[in-house]
Protein backbone atom coordinates (compact mmCIF):
# COMPACT_ATOMS: atom_id res chain seq x y z
CA UNK A 1 0.00 0.00 0.00
CA UNK A 2 1.56 3.55 -0.76
CA UNK A 3 0.06 4.90 2.81
CA UNK A 4 0.27 2.44 5.13
CA UNK A 5 2.68 0.05 6.06
CA UNK A 6 1.14 -3.15 6.82
CA UNK A 7 -0.67 -5.63 4.01
CA UNK A 8 -3.86 -6.81 4.72
CA UNK A 9 -3.27 -9.92 5.52
CA UNK A 10 -1.17 -8.65 8.22
CA UNK A 11 -3.94 -6.10 10.08
CA UNK A 12 -4.47 -5.85 13.51
CA UNK A 13 -6.94 -4.36 15.06
CA UNK A 14 -8.84 -1.99 14.25
CA UNK A 15 -7.31 1.19 16.02
CA UNK A 16 -4.21 -0.45 14.28
CA UNK A 17 -5.51 -0.45 10.85
CA UNK A 18 -7.10 3.33 11.09
CA UNK A 19 -4.24 4.70 12.42
CA UNK A 20 -1.50 2.99 9.90
CA UNK A 21 -4.51 4.15 6.79
CA UNK A 22 -4.92 7.60 8.01
CA UNK A 23 -1.05 8.54 8.81
CA UNK A 24 -0.02 10.30 5.79
CA UNK A 25 -3.37 10.87 4.31
CA UNK A 26 -5.31 13.76 4.84
CA UNK A 27 -9.49 14.16 3.50
CA UNK A 28 -10.02 17.38 2.81
CA UNK A 29 -12.37 18.82 -0.05
CA UNK A 30 -10.54 17.82 -3.09
CA UNK A 31 -11.40 21.27 -5.74
CA UNK A 32 -9.18 22.34 -8.51
CA UNK A 33 -6.28 20.15 -8.30
CA UNK A 34 -5.78 20.04 -4.70
CA UNK A 35 -6.51 19.65 -0.84
CA UNK A 36 -8.49 22.46 0.03
CA UNK A 37 -10.06 22.95 3.90
CA UNK A 38 -13.54 24.64 3.88
CA UNK A 39 -14.14 28.22 4.15
CA UNK A 40 -15.67 27.96 7.60
CA UNK A 41 -13.19 25.22 8.60
CA UNK A 42 -15.76 23.17 9.58
CA UNK A 43 -15.14 19.61 9.65
CA UNK A 44 -17.04 15.68 10.79
CA UNK A 45 -15.45 12.58 11.91
CA UNK A 46 -16.61 9.62 9.29
CA UNK A 47 -16.91 6.55 11.77
CA UNK A 48 -16.10 2.74 11.45
CA UNK A 49 -19.28 1.11 11.97
CA UNK A 50 -17.54 -1.93 13.20
CA UNK A 51 -16.43 -0.19 16.35
CA UNK A 52 -18.25 2.89 16.14
CA UNK A 53 -14.78 4.73 16.33
CA UNK A 54 -13.57 7.62 14.62
CA UNK A 55 -11.60 7.27 11.41
CA UNK A 56 -10.27 10.76 10.25
CA UNK A 57 -11.57 14.21 9.99
CA UNK A 58 -12.95 14.81 6.69
CA UNK A 59 -13.72 19.08 5.39
CA UNK A 60 -17.32 19.14 5.59
CA UNK A 61 -18.45 21.34 2.63
CA UNK A 62 -21.11 23.98 1.94
CA UNK A 63 -22.27 26.51 -0.39
CA UNK A 64 -18.64 27.95 -0.74
CA UNK A 65 -17.03 25.15 -1.50
CA UNK A 66 -19.48 24.48 -4.41
CA UNK A 67 -19.48 27.66 -5.73
CA UNK A 68 -15.47 27.58 -5.58
CA UNK A 69 -15.51 23.86 -7.32
CA UNK A 70 -17.94 24.54 -9.92
CA UNK A 71 -16.16 27.75 -11.15
CA UNK A 72 -12.96 25.97 -10.96
CA UNK A 73 -14.40 23.25 -13.45
CA UNK A 74 -15.78 26.06 -16.34
CA UNK A 75 -12.74 27.64 -16.14
CA UNK A 76 -10.80 24.45 -17.03
CA UNK A 77 -13.83 23.09 -19.06
CA UNK A 78 -13.82 26.68 -21.25
CA UNK A 79 -10.05 26.61 -21.54
CA UNK A 80 -8.88 23.74 -22.14
CA UNK A 81 -10.67 19.94 -21.50
CA UNK A 82 -13.74 20.71 -23.89
CA UNK A 83 -11.17 20.91 -26.82
CA UNK A 84 -9.64 17.21 -25.75
CA UNK A 85 -10.21 14.79 -27.97
CA UNK A 86 -11.72 11.56 -27.01
CA UNK A 87 -8.17 9.45 -27.46
CA UNK A 88 -6.89 11.87 -25.23
CA UNK A 89 -9.25 11.69 -22.45
CA UNK A 90 -9.32 7.63 -22.71
CA UNK A 91 -5.43 8.42 -22.47
CA UNK A 92 -5.82 10.23 -19.27
CA UNK A 93 -8.55 8.22 -17.46
CA UNK A 94 -6.51 5.06 -18.26
CA UNK A 95 -3.47 6.75 -16.71
CA UNK A 96 -5.32 7.23 -13.74
CA UNK A 97 -6.85 3.83 -13.28
CA UNK A 98 -3.21 2.18 -13.44
CA UNK A 99 -2.45 4.33 -10.34
CA UNK A 100 -5.81 3.30 -8.94
CA UNK A 101 -5.28 -0.33 -9.51
CA UNK A 102 -1.66 0.27 -8.06
CA UNK A 103 -3.22 1.99 -4.39
CA UNK A 104 -5.93 -0.64 -4.79
CA UNK A 105 -5.40 -2.19 -1.24
CA UNK A 106 -5.06 1.03 0.43
CA UNK A 107 -8.52 1.68 -1.25
CA UNK A 108 -9.26 -1.58 -0.65
CA UNK A 109 -9.32 -0.79 3.68
CA UNK A 110 -10.10 2.68 3.68
CA UNK A 111 -13.56 1.10 2.01
CA UNK A 112 -14.01 -0.94 4.44
CA UNK A 113 -13.55 1.00 7.20
CA UNK A 114 -15.48 3.89 6.15
CA UNK A 115 -18.73 1.13 5.35
CA UNK A 116 -17.75 -2.31 7.42
CA UNK A 117 -17.79 -4.44 4.51
CA UNK A 118 -15.36 -7.42 4.72
CA UNK A 119 -12.67 -7.03 3.20
CA UNK A 120 -13.30 -9.37 0.54
CA UNK A 121 -16.53 -7.32 -0.69
CA UNK A 122 -14.39 -4.30 -0.42
CA UNK A 123 -11.99 -5.41 -2.87
CA UNK A 124 -14.71 -6.42 -5.45
CA UNK A 125 -16.30 -3.35 -5.18
CA UNK A 126 -12.88 -1.24 -5.16
CA UNK A 127 -12.13 -3.38 -8.06
CA UNK A 128 -15.98 -3.13 -9.58
CA UNK A 129 -15.25 1.46 -9.42
CA UNK A 130 -12.20 0.80 -11.38
CA UNK A 131 -12.70 -1.65 -13.77
CA UNK A 132 -16.26 1.03 -14.58
CA UNK A 133 -13.61 3.99 -15.33
CA UNK A 134 -11.60 1.52 -17.46
CA UNK A 135 -14.33 0.94 -19.40
CA UNK A 136 -15.51 3.93 -20.46
CA UNK A 137 -12.32 4.98 -21.68
CA UNK A 138 -12.67 2.21 -23.63
CA UNK A 139 -15.70 2.46 -25.02
CA UNK A 140 -15.69 6.71 -25.43
CA UNK A 141 -13.75 6.07 -28.58
CA UNK A 142 -16.33 5.25 -30.53
CA UNK A 143 -19.15 6.75 -29.08
CA UNK A 144 -20.34 10.07 -31.51
CA UNK A 145 -22.90 11.03 -34.17
CA UNK A 146 -24.87 9.25 -36.93
CA UNK A 147 -24.60 10.43 -40.79
CA UNK A 148 -28.47 10.95 -41.68
CA UNK A 149 -29.56 10.50 -45.20
CA UNK A 150 -31.27 13.69 -46.30
CA UNK A 151 -30.93 14.57 -50.10
CA UNK A 152 -28.73 14.90 -53.19
CA UNK A 153 -28.03 18.87 -51.56
CA UNK A 154 -27.57 18.45 -48.10
CA UNK A 155 -25.74 16.49 -45.60
CA UNK A 156 -27.07 16.44 -41.87
CA UNK A 157 -25.23 14.60 -39.32
CA UNK A 158 -24.98 14.92 -35.12
CA UNK A 159 -22.52 15.53 -33.06
CA UNK A 160 -22.52 14.66 -29.10
CA UNK A 161 -21.13 17.20 -27.04
CA UNK A 162 -20.40 17.59 -23.79
CA UNK A 163 -22.76 19.50 -21.25
CA UNK A 164 -19.92 21.20 -19.17
CA UNK A 165 -20.27 21.36 -15.42
CA UNK A 166 -22.13 18.33 -14.12
CA UNK A 167 -23.01 18.00 -10.61
CA UNK A 168 -23.14 14.03 -9.20
CA UNK A 169 -24.32 12.96 -5.58
CA UNK A 170 -23.95 9.40 -4.62
CA UNK A 171 -24.60 7.27 -1.78
CA UNK A 172 -22.92 5.41 1.60
CA UNK A 173 -23.57 1.81 0.45
CA UNK A 174 -21.11 1.53 -2.49
CA UNK A 175 -19.34 4.68 -2.58
CA UNK A 176 -16.05 3.44 -4.76
CA UNK A 177 -18.20 1.56 -7.00
CA UNK A 178 -20.75 4.64 -7.21
CA UNK A 179 -17.72 6.94 -7.86
CA UNK A 180 -16.90 4.80 -11.10
CA UNK A 181 -20.72 4.56 -12.19
CA UNK A 182 -20.42 8.76 -12.22
CA UNK A 183 -17.22 9.85 -13.22
CA UNK A 184 -16.81 7.10 -15.91
CA UNK A 185 -19.34 8.49 -18.36
CA UNK A 186 -19.17 11.59 -17.59
CA UNK A 187 -15.48 12.35 -17.56
CA UNK A 188 -15.12 10.55 -20.83
CA UNK A 189 -18.45 11.95 -22.53
CA UNK A 190 -16.00 15.18 -21.67
CA UNK A 191 -17.70 16.48 -18.79
CA UNK A 192 -16.38 18.20 -15.62
CA UNK A 193 -17.72 16.66 -12.41
CA UNK A 194 -18.16 18.19 -9.20
CA UNK A 195 -19.26 15.43 -7.07
CA UNK A 196 -20.47 14.79 -3.33
CA UNK A 197 -20.08 11.84 -1.83
CA UNK A 198 -22.00 11.08 1.35
CA UNK A 199 -20.68 12.39 4.65
CA UNK A 200 -20.91 8.41 6.03
CA UNK A 201 -18.61 7.25 3.16
CA UNK A 202 -16.56 9.63 1.51
CA UNK A 203 -12.85 8.42 2.25
CA UNK A 204 -12.54 6.26 -0.85
CA UNK A 205 -13.99 8.82 -3.31
CA UNK A 206 -11.56 11.71 -1.62
CA UNK A 207 -8.62 9.46 -2.17
CA UNK A 208 -9.36 8.25 -5.74
CA UNK A 209 -9.37 12.30 -6.63
CA UNK A 210 -6.41 13.02 -5.15
CA UNK A 211 -4.81 9.87 -7.08
CA UNK A 212 -6.08 11.58 -10.27
CA UNK A 213 -3.35 14.47 -9.31
CA UNK A 214 -1.22 15.72 -12.98
CA UNK A 215 -3.32 13.31 -14.56
CA UNK A 216 -6.48 15.21 -14.73
CA UNK A 217 -6.26 18.51 -15.62
CA UNK A 218 -6.75 20.93 -12.32
CA UNK A 219 -10.43 21.58 -11.82
CA UNK A 220 -12.20 18.59 -14.30
CA UNK A 221 -13.00 16.60 -11.03
CA UNK A 222 -13.74 17.78 -7.74
CA UNK A 223 -14.88 16.02 -4.90
CA UNK A 224 -17.40 17.81 -1.79
CA UNK A 225 -17.68 16.34 1.24
CA UNK A 226 -20.82 17.32 3.40
CA UNK A 227 -24.32 16.84 4.51
CA UNK A 228 -26.79 16.51 2.07
CA UNK A 229 -28.75 19.55 3.11
CA UNK A 230 -25.92 21.96 2.93
CA UNK A 231 -22.97 20.76 0.22
CA UNK A 232 -25.86 18.21 -2.03
CA UNK A 233 -28.64 21.11 -2.09
CA UNK A 234 -26.11 23.47 -2.82
CA UNK A 235 -24.91 22.00 -5.68
CA UNK A 236 -28.51 20.69 -7.01
CA UNK A 237 -29.74 24.00 -7.02
CA UNK A 238 -26.89 25.76 -8.80
CA UNK A 239 -27.80 27.64 -11.77
CA UNK A 240 -23.99 26.74 -13.39
CA UNK A 241 -24.74 23.30 -12.76
CA UNK A 242 -25.48 22.11 -16.38
CA UNK A 243 -26.79 18.52 -15.25
CA UNK A 244 -27.43 16.50 -11.87
CA UNK A 245 -27.25 12.67 -11.28
CA UNK A 246 -28.19 11.37 -8.21
CA UNK A 247 -28.62 8.40 -6.46
CA UNK A 248 -30.23 7.66 -3.03
CA UNK A 249 -33.46 7.93 -1.01
CA UNK A 250 -36.44 8.89 -3.24
CA UNK A 251 -37.38 11.34 -1.01
CA UNK A 252 -33.55 13.70 -1.41
CA UNK A 253 -34.45 12.31 -5.39
CA UNK A 254 -37.41 14.19 -5.29
CA UNK A 255 -35.49 17.47 -3.67
CA UNK A 256 -32.69 17.38 -5.86
CA UNK A 257 -35.27 17.04 -8.89
CA UNK A 258 -36.87 20.04 -8.07
CA UNK A 259 -33.57 22.24 -7.51
CA UNK A 260 -32.60 21.27 -10.62
CA UNK A 261 -35.87 22.20 -12.86
CA UNK A 262 -34.91 25.63 -11.17
CA UNK A 263 -32.45 25.86 -13.68
CA UNK A 264 -33.67 23.64 -16.57
CA UNK A 265 -31.00 21.36 -15.98
CA UNK A 266 -31.68 17.29 -16.66
CA UNK A 267 -31.73 15.40 -14.21
CA UNK A 268 -30.88 11.20 -13.93
CA UNK A 269 -32.30 9.63 -10.50
CA UNK A 270 -31.34 5.73 -9.22
CA UNK A 271 -33.20 5.72 -6.12
CA UNK A 272 -34.92 3.23 -3.98
CA UNK A 273 -36.34 -0.32 -4.56
CA UNK A 274 -37.94 -2.96 -3.15
CA UNK A 275 -37.00 -5.76 -5.53
CA UNK A 276 -39.15 -9.01 -5.87
CA UNK A 277 -37.77 -12.44 -6.57
CA UNK A 278 -40.41 -14.95 -7.91
CA UNK A 279 -39.89 -19.07 -6.70
CA UNK A 280 -41.65 -20.81 -9.56
CA UNK A 281 -42.57 -24.70 -8.41
CA UNK A 282 -40.00 -25.97 -11.02
CA UNK A 283 -36.97 -24.07 -9.59
CA UNK A 284 -33.63 -25.43 -8.61
CA UNK A 285 -33.74 -24.44 -4.97
CA UNK A 286 -30.20 -24.94 -4.75
CA UNK A 287 -29.31 -22.01 -7.39
CA UNK A 288 -32.33 -20.07 -6.13
CA UNK A 289 -31.32 -20.05 -2.62
CA UNK A 290 -27.92 -19.26 -3.33
CA UNK A 291 -28.71 -16.27 -5.39
CA UNK A 292 -31.60 -14.94 -3.01
CA UNK A 293 -29.45 -15.18 -0.25
CA UNK A 294 -26.45 -12.76 -2.30
CA UNK A 295 -29.30 -10.56 -3.47
CA UNK A 296 -30.42 -9.68 0.40
CA UNK A 297 -27.66 -10.14 2.40
CA UNK A 298 -24.62 -9.29 0.57
CA UNK A 299 -23.52 -5.60 1.89
CA UNK A 300 -25.73 -6.58 5.26
CA UNK A 301 -28.72 -5.66 2.63
CA UNK A 302 -27.96 -2.31 1.95
CA UNK A 303 -28.15 -2.33 -1.58
CA UNK A 304 -31.04 -0.80 -3.39
CA UNK A 305 -31.93 -3.78 -5.69
CA UNK A 306 -31.80 -5.87 -2.89
CA UNK A 307 -33.99 -8.95 -3.63
CA UNK A 308 -35.91 -8.22 -0.45
CA UNK A 309 -39.53 -9.91 -1.25
CA UNK A 310 -39.13 -13.74 -1.74
CA UNK A 311 -42.49 -14.70 -3.74
CA UNK A 312 -42.44 -17.94 -3.43
CA UNK A 313 -45.14 -21.00 -5.19
CA UNK A 314 -47.22 -22.46 -2.17
CA UNK A 315 -46.33 -25.95 -3.37
CA UNK A 316 -42.47 -25.36 -2.91
CA UNK A 317 -42.61 -22.79 -0.25
CA UNK A 318 -42.10 -25.52 3.00
CA UNK A 319 -39.00 -26.70 1.69
CA UNK A 320 -37.98 -23.49 0.41
CA UNK A 321 -38.51 -21.83 3.74
CA UNK A 322 -36.27 -24.00 5.38
CA UNK A 323 -33.60 -24.20 3.39
CA UNK A 324 -33.91 -20.58 3.01
CA UNK A 325 -33.38 -20.07 7.05
CA UNK A 326 -30.23 -22.69 7.23
CA UNK A 327 -28.73 -20.64 4.63
CA UNK A 328 -29.24 -16.90 6.49
CA UNK A 329 -27.99 -19.05 9.94
CA UNK A 330 -24.93 -19.65 7.99
CA UNK A 331 -23.43 -16.25 7.43
CA UNK A 332 -20.32 -15.04 9.60
CA UNK A 333 -21.13 -11.93 11.05
CA UNK A 334 -18.54 -10.13 12.80
CA UNK A 335 -15.49 -7.92 12.02
CA UNK A 336 -15.12 -6.92 8.63
CA UNK A 337 -10.95 -7.05 8.82
CA UNK A 338 -11.28 -10.77 10.01
CA UNK A 339 -10.93 -13.18 6.52
CA UNK A 340 -14.00 -15.47 7.58
CA UNK A 341 -16.66 -13.14 7.74
CA UNK A 342 -19.27 -13.10 5.06
CA UNK A 343 -21.16 -9.97 7.11
CA UNK A 344 -20.25 -6.73 8.30
CA UNK A 345 -21.88 -4.42 10.39
CA UNK A 346 -24.61 -1.82 9.53
CA UNK A 347 -23.36 1.54 7.92
CA UNK A 348 -24.45 3.69 10.54
CA UNK A 349 -26.69 4.08 13.56
CA UNK A 350 -29.79 5.02 11.83
CA UNK A 351 -29.94 2.27 9.90
CA UNK A 352 -29.32 0.17 12.86
CA UNK A 353 -32.34 2.13 14.48
CA UNK A 354 -34.24 1.47 11.29
CA UNK A 355 -33.60 -2.23 11.72
CA UNK A 356 -35.07 -2.49 15.38
CA UNK A 357 -38.12 -0.29 14.19
CA UNK A 358 -39.06 -2.46 11.07
CA UNK A 359 -38.87 -5.45 12.82
CA UNK A 360 -40.95 -4.69 15.31
CA UNK A 361 -43.55 -3.82 13.25
CA UNK A 362 -43.59 -7.15 11.46
CA UNK A 363 -44.24 -8.54 14.39
CA UNK A 364 -47.25 -6.42 15.12
CA UNK A 365 -48.59 -6.81 11.35
CA UNK A 366 -48.92 -10.18 12.07
CA UNK A 367 -45.71 -11.42 10.50
CA UNK A 368 -44.06 -14.95 11.62
CA UNK A 369 -40.14 -14.08 12.50
CA UNK A 370 -38.18 -17.53 12.06
CA UNK A 371 -34.84 -16.17 12.39
CA UNK A 372 -33.16 -13.20 13.50
CA UNK A 373 -34.72 -9.84 14.27
CA UNK A 374 -32.27 -8.78 16.80
CA UNK A 375 -28.84 -7.08 17.02
CA UNK A 376 -25.66 -9.88 16.91
CA UNK A 377 -23.59 -10.04 19.71
CA UNK A 378 -20.02 -9.15 19.11
CA UNK A 379 -17.11 -8.14 21.20
CA UNK A 380 -17.04 -5.19 18.80
CA UNK A 381 -19.20 -1.89 19.80
CA UNK A 382 -20.93 -2.02 16.15
CA UNK A 383 -24.24 -1.86 14.17
CA UNK A 384 -24.11 -5.58 13.92
CA UNK A 385 -27.70 -7.31 12.95
CA UNK A 386 -28.86 -10.78 12.40
CA UNK A 387 -29.97 -12.17 8.95
CA UNK A 388 -33.24 -11.48 9.14
CA UNK A 389 -36.38 -14.02 7.79
CA UNK A 390 -40.31 -13.53 7.79
CA UNK A 391 -42.49 -15.57 6.93
CA UNK A 392 -46.57 -15.30 6.95
CA UNK A 393 -45.90 -12.45 4.79
CA UNK A 394 -49.18 -10.03 2.99
CA UNK A 395 -47.32 -7.70 -0.07
CA UNK A 396 -49.75 -5.15 1.81
CA UNK A 397 -47.48 -5.44 5.24
CA UNK A 398 -45.58 -2.51 5.75
CA UNK A 399 -42.00 -5.05 5.75
CA UNK A 400 -43.27 -5.78 2.08
CA UNK A 401 -44.06 -2.49 0.99
CA UNK A 402 -41.46 -0.53 2.39
CA UNK A 403 -37.76 -0.22 1.67
CA UNK A 404 -36.07 -1.42 4.70
CA UNK A 405 -32.32 -1.19 3.12
CA UNK A 406 -31.13 -4.36 5.90
CA UNK A 407 -30.89 -7.95 5.64
CA UNK A 408 -34.23 -8.81 5.96
CA UNK A 409 -36.14 -10.85 3.75
CA UNK A 410 -39.84 -11.28 3.47
CA UNK A 411 -41.57 -14.64 2.42
CA UNK A 412 -44.76 -14.74 1.05
CA UNK A 413 -46.68 -17.19 -1.41
CA UNK A 414 -48.52 -17.71 -4.83
CA UNK A 415 -50.64 -20.23 -6.71
CA UNK A 416 -50.83 -18.83 -10.20
CA UNK A 417 -48.27 -17.30 -12.65
CA UNK A 418 -50.93 -13.96 -12.94
CA UNK A 419 -50.48 -13.93 -8.73
CA UNK A 420 -47.00 -14.01 -8.95
CA UNK A 421 -46.80 -11.12 -11.38
CA UNK A 422 -49.39 -9.13 -9.62
CA UNK A 423 -47.61 -9.86 -6.19
CA UNK A 424 -44.36 -8.60 -7.69
CA UNK A 425 -45.67 -5.63 -9.25
CA UNK A 426 -47.32 -3.94 -6.35
CA UNK A 427 -45.07 -1.92 -5.32
CA UNK A 428 -43.88 1.64 -5.80
CA UNK A 429 -40.87 0.34 -7.05
CA UNK A 430 -38.98 -1.16 -10.12
CA UNK A 431 -35.53 -1.52 -9.99
CA UNK A 432 -34.56 -5.14 -10.27
CA UNK A 433 -36.49 -8.72 -9.94
CA UNK A 434 -35.28 -12.10 -10.49
CA UNK A 435 -36.84 -15.14 -11.30
CA UNK A 436 -36.71 -18.75 -10.44
CA UNK A 437 -37.56 -21.64 -12.96
CA UNK A 438 -36.54 -23.85 -15.47
CA UNK A 439 -39.93 -23.13 -17.76
CA UNK A 440 -38.25 -20.58 -20.64
CA UNK A 441 -42.20 -20.05 -21.34
CA UNK A 442 -42.27 -18.42 -18.19
CA UNK A 443 -39.04 -16.88 -18.00
CA UNK A 444 -39.65 -15.11 -20.90
CA UNK A 445 -43.44 -14.01 -20.07
CA UNK A 446 -42.02 -12.87 -16.39
CA UNK A 447 -38.98 -10.95 -18.33
CA UNK A 448 -41.67 -9.20 -19.91
CA UNK A 449 -44.41 -9.02 -17.39
CA UNK A 450 -42.30 -7.49 -14.47
CA UNK A 451 -42.23 -3.86 -14.01
CA UNK A 452 -38.50 -3.85 -13.18
CA UNK A 453 -35.15 -2.09 -14.63
CA UNK A 454 -33.58 -5.22 -15.05
CA UNK A 455 -34.62 -8.69 -14.56
CA UNK A 456 -32.26 -11.94 -13.89
CA UNK A 457 -33.54 -15.15 -14.14
CA UNK A 458 -32.05 -17.69 -12.44
CA UNK A 459 -29.79 -15.37 -10.36
CA UNK A 460 -29.57 -11.97 -8.81
CA UNK A 461 -27.07 -10.05 -11.37
CA UNK A 462 -24.39 -9.77 -12.35
CA UNK A 463 -24.50 -6.08 -12.90
CA UNK A 464 -20.88 -5.09 -14.82
CA UNK A 465 -20.21 -1.91 -16.66
CA UNK A 466 -21.27 -2.91 -19.82
CA UNK A 467 -25.29 -3.49 -18.71
CA UNK A 468 -27.11 -0.48 -18.02
CA UNK A 469 -28.98 -0.46 -14.40
CA UNK A 470 -31.52 1.90 -13.41
CA UNK A 471 -35.48 1.67 -12.08
CA UNK A 472 -38.97 2.27 -12.99
CA UNK A 473 -41.64 3.98 -11.28
CA UNK A 474 -40.33 5.32 -7.76
CA UNK A 475 -36.85 4.22 -8.70
CA UNK A 476 -35.91 6.62 -10.78
CA UNK A 477 -35.24 7.43 -14.13
CA UNK A 478 -31.92 7.28 -16.42
CA UNK A 479 -29.11 4.48 -16.57
CA UNK A 480 -25.76 4.63 -14.78
CA UNK A 481 -23.54 1.99 -16.81
CA UNK A 482 -23.46 0.80 -20.44
CA UNK A 483 -23.23 3.02 -23.30
CA UNK A 484 -26.57 4.52 -22.69
CA UNK A 485 -24.82 6.27 -19.64
CA UNK A 486 -23.04 8.19 -21.83
CA UNK A 487 -26.26 9.50 -23.50
CA UNK A 488 -27.16 10.89 -20.28
CA UNK A 489 -23.72 13.19 -19.67
CA UNK A 490 -24.06 13.97 -24.02
CA UNK A 491 -25.99 17.02 -25.95
CA UNK A 492 -26.55 16.21 -29.56
CA UNK A 493 -26.66 18.57 -32.14
CA UNK A 494 -27.82 18.28 -35.41
CA UNK A 495 -25.85 20.08 -38.16
CA UNK A 496 -27.20 20.58 -41.82
CA UNK A 497 -24.24 20.96 -44.88
CA UNK A 498 -26.47 22.61 -47.88
CA UNK A 499 -24.78 22.56 -51.23
CA UNK A 500 -25.12 23.53 -55.14
CA UNK A 501 -23.92 21.36 -58.16
CA UNK A 502 -20.55 21.66 -58.24
CA UNK A 503 -19.49 24.44 -60.94
CA UNK A 504 -16.07 23.61 -62.01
Amino acid sequence: MAATNTSLEELGSHEDAINDIVEELDFEAWIDGKSVEANSRNTFRTLDPAVNKPITKVTQCGSAEVDAAVNAGWSVFESQWKETTQTERAKRILEWVDVLREHEDELTLLEALDTGKPLSDARWEVQGGIDTLEYYASIIRTHGGRQIQASTDANIYTRKEPYGVVGQITPWNFPMWAFGWKIGPSLAAGNVSVLKPSRYAPLTSIRAAQLSKDILPDGVLNVLPGKGSEAGAALSEHDKVRKVAFTGSVKIGKIAMKAAADHIAPVSLELGGKSPFIVFPDADLDTVISSLSTGIFYSTGEVCEAASRAIVHEDIVEEFTERFVEEAESYVVGDPLDSDTTMGPLTNKEQFESMKKYCEIGQKEGATLLTGGEPYETDLDGWFWKPTVFTDVDNDMRIAQEEIFGPVQTINTFSIYDEAIEIANDSRYGLAAGVGTENSSIAQNAIKDLDAGSVWINGYGPILPETPFGGFKDSGFGNDLGEEALEHYSRTKTVGINFDEPQI
